[in-house]
């Protein structure tokens, strides 16, 4: 089977399949595991997406009300690359290709099969797996990586189980603010945290950073969708500019911690048990194998230095 992955989280659920070798072309995002980087690129962003956040966000909702696309599709690359199953998502259309998007970009009329994935929850994000193994054939092993995953979260769970339960607010994005929904939740309170603000299952929303000053969570994480752990530091500008920023329980304490929200807090794929982990570590101080801190997220009050050993 030849496979193009459209969705970060498909190819690594391809890879963690054992079907890697199966996969022809790629999108823009896929980089896990990292050799995938070296897959052709069948998709790039249809604007600058260098720009601040509220740039990002305002371009979106003007592409979104006017139809036009958010990715552009290379259809004569896809087309070389005579794949059997393309794999795309349709929980978002803003964060990943959807099948609309292969349809408007002519790919719709080559003769592979366009698998769609959703997910809104853990379980969501576990019959992923499970719709991914089916198309390849591999449900023994798809069923073996779900019960892998499901006792790597129980891991966390029993481990922070009986400590104290801080409160935490995760963002997905600055400018404006959005509440993490979907999954996160799920996974602050398998780290033993209460999670404010996102509703568990359903898309994460926009909401008045005055909201986020009355929640006063003892814990901000800040996790944008889409970018990485030197992008989402680069935020912190941004909050600091909100009225009340100061006053916040979190910032006061020094328990804001700014992490990559592009391959773990938001991303439906192999590296949601990770997440759990990193999640425990902010809130608890536990680490699971190789700590994280300054890897994959960083208080706020290190990020400078943070970026500077990472650059």
């Amino acid at each position: 089977m030849r496979i193009v992955s459209l969705l970060s989280s498909g190819t690594e659920i391809v890879c963690a399949l054992g079907a890697g070798d199966s996969l022809v072309g790629r999108s823009h995002e896929c980089d896990n595991p990292p050799w995938v980087r070296s897959l052709p690129q069948c998709s790039e962003p249809a604007f600058d997406i260098s720009v601040s956040s509220r740039d990002i966000d305002t371009e979106v909702n003007r592409r979104i009300r006017a139809g036009e696309p958010l990715y552009r599709l290379n259809t004569d690359l896809i087309a070389s690359l005579a794949p059997d199953l393309i794999i795309a998502q349709e929980h978002c259309e803003v964060c990943a290709v959807t099948p609309g998007d292969v349809e408007r970009s002519g790919c719709g009329v080559l003769p592979a099969r366009v698998l769609a994935l959703t997910a809104s929850s853990i379980d969501g994000i576990f019959e992923s797996i499970m719709q991914v193994a089916r198309a390849l054939d591999r449900e023994e092993q798809g069923h073996a990586l779900v019960c892998r995953e499901q006792e790597r979260l129980a891991r966390v769970h029993k481990i922070t189980a009986g400590r104290p339960r801080p409160t935490v607010v995760t963002l997905e994005w600055t400018d404006p603010a959005f509440a993490m929904g979907n999954w996160a939740p799920q996974l602050v309170e398998i780290a033993n945290g209460e999670p404010l603000l996102g509703n568990k299952a359903r898309h994460s929303y926009a909401i008045p950073f005055e909201q986020v000053i009355q929640a006063d969570p003892d814990f901000l994480i800040v996790a944008p969708c889409g970018f990485n752990f030197e992008r989402a530091c680069e935020e912190r500008p941004v909050l600091e500019a909100y009225a009340g920023w100061n006053g916040l329980r979190a910032v006061r304490e020094g328990r804001v911690a700014f992490a990559d929200g592009n391959l773990f807090f938001n991303r439906s794929g192999m590296t949601i048990s990770q997440t759990a982990e990193i999640i425990a570590e902010i809130l608890h101080g536990v680490t699971f194998d190789d700590p994280t801190e300054g890897v994959h997220w960083q208080w706020m009050a290190r990020v400078d230095a943070g970026l500077q050993r990472t650059v």
